[in-house]
């Protein structure tokens, strides 16, 4: 994956997380009321959003760091995924996906903090 396609994918979750966000609050708004999910529904657009930005940083980097991106990507998706679903259908099992979610988010970051091997 070059840096311009990373860059359009990060873009393309932005936009995504700000409107899941929006629907959330408008359009889901009586349904995660009724459910008591609004807060779960919450922490998955913060979480998306923030990391949809880290991909963004990341793909305008000199030396693209594959590994971070896509643990962060692929960390949006189980995550924020796992945490969107629990709050519209209240399938409470679905929680047990989003701590692997987590996982892949720290290691995104660990990934950034490790020096790179020359």
């Amino acid at each position: 994956m070059n840096s311009l396609t990373a860059t359009r994918i990060a873009a393309a979750t932005g936009f995504l997380a700000v409107a899941l966000g929006a629907f959330g609050a408008h359009g889901l708004k009586d349904l995660l009321a009724q459910n008591g999910m609004a807060t779960i529904w919450d922490k998955a657009v913060f979480y998306h959003f923030t990391h949809a930005v880290m991909l963004f940083v990341l793909a305008g980097r000199e030396k693209f760091p594959r590994f971070a991106w896509w643990s962060f990507l692929i960390g949006i998706l189980i995550f924020s995924g796992s945490l969107y679903l629990l709050a519209v259908t209240n399938m409470l099992w679905l929680g047990a996906f989003t701590p692997a979610g987590g996982l892949c988010l720290l290691v995104g970051w660990l990934a950034l903090a490790m020096p790179r091997q020359k």
